[in-house]
């Protein structure tokens, strides 16, 4: 204010109190804004998601929720199954918000070594509005297995009980699935493939429906018993190189996690003395283990170029010839160089074939599951 003009006196004292009214104002208008800021329900644009409740022995990391799409979101829980917060990555049919009254089957996607919940991206037939895909975290190296050690640098490790007696029961409990091992599959690749082989035969009750792709399925075999030890070592070399994917399909690996004792998963490798009897009782190739499979509906996939299909693609031919020998009818889709499966396959060990497989497999599972709700 011009100090000439008269009256100073008094314009001062409305200053201030004009000054004190638009503070006390500031303040109210700040404390509304924090309040609005930190309320996260305020967002009317964010997507939304099924609501999940702590059960089965898995707790969830609330604000470890990673939300894409309201079809498309991965949740991290701790158990004390496993060491350490895992994730799951769900992919929800298009409709499963729109028809409340809607029940659906469910495949439960299992990673290959070195990968992620986030690999199944590489793999589009997986986002099916038929079905929901469950991705449960496998582990860098955890071969879908109750570890023989429980004391190694990665601590507690009992991730065939994290996902049958855990991870199952409680996607059954917070979505809305279809019951019975007619409308439940596992399936997977790699490591994976042996996990889904594996878990449909150690709970027949659970699953009706698996597929292996490019397995290490025969732990009959030193060269897959080489790889599982491998991978104890971190050893990567190019088992590790082409096992797995990112989403933006460049194969990057960073190894299998920390070191631990060759034996820590399976026990002794060596068939000295029956040394090696878990590696036997867990093999998926073993007649026995393949029996159990009665009833079940197995498909098969391998190429057989490189260093590492070359080896799946024996595994797979012998669980094929064995189930064969049993009267167990399975599918077996042995691509060798990938020209007869698609462009993008060169028959090895990566996902420009598993990709194709899956876009094969997946609309035969989905007939599968539909077949499975359909009147007698």
């Amino acid at each position: 204010m011009n100090p000439l003009i008269s009256g100073v006196r008094a314009l001062a004292g409305l200053r201030a109190g004009a000054a004190a009214a638009a503070a006390a104002a500031a303040t109210v208008a700040m404390t509304m804004l924090t309040a609005f800021a930190a309320a996260p329900t305020a967002r009317a644009d964010a997507p939304a998601i099924p609501d999940f409740t702590d059960s089965h022995g898995l707790t969830r990391v609330v604000d470890a929720t990673e939300v894409r799409s309201e079809t498309d979101f991965t949740l991290t829980v701790t158990t004390p199954q496993v060491s350490g917060p895992h994730k799951i990555r769900v992919f929800l049919p298009e409709g499963y918000a729109a028809d409340p009254g809607k029940r659906w089957p469910v495949t439960y996607f299992l990673h290959g070594g070195g990968g992620t919940v986030d690999d199944a991206a590489a793999v589009p037939a997986l986002r099916s509005d038929k079905m929901i895909t469950v991705v449960p975290d496998g582990g860098l190296k955890g071969w879908y297995a109750d570890w023989v050690m429980q004391n190694t640098a990665v601590g507690a490790a009992n991730w065939q009980t994290f996902h049958l007696e855990q991870v199952v029961p409680f996607i059954d409990a917070n979505l809305r699935t279809l019951p019975g091992k007619d409308h439940r599959a596992v399936v997977g690749l790699s490591m994976g493939g042996y996990g889904a082989l594996r878990y449909a035969e150690a709970r027949p009750d659970l699953f009706g429906h698996t597929a292996a792709l490019s397995g290490g399925i025969d732990f009959g075999m030193p060269t897959i018993r080489a790889a599982v030890v491998a991978t104890e070592l971190n050893l990567t070399g190019a088992w590790c190189a082409v096992s797995t994917s990112t989403p933006s399909g460049t194969g990057a690996c960073t190894g299998y996690g920390p070191y631990v004792d060759s034996d820590a998963v399976f026990g002794s490798p060596y068939p000295v003395f029956g040394a090696d009897r878990v590696w036997n009782a867990v093999n998926p190739a073993a007649s026995a283990n393949l029996a159990r499979l009665r009833g079940a509906k197995v498909t098969l996939y391998t190429g057989d170029q490189g260093l590492i299909d070359s080896v799946t693609a024996v595994a797979t031919r012998t669980v094929k010839s064995r189930l064969d020998q049993l009267g167990l009818p399975a599918r077996l889709v042995d691509y060798g160089n990938g020209s007869s499966l698609s462009p993008t396959c060169d028959g090895g060990h990566n996902y420009g074939c598993w990709a194709p497989a899956f876009a094969d497999y997946i609309p035969r599972l989905e007939a599968d599951f539909a077949a499975a709700d359909a009147p007698a």
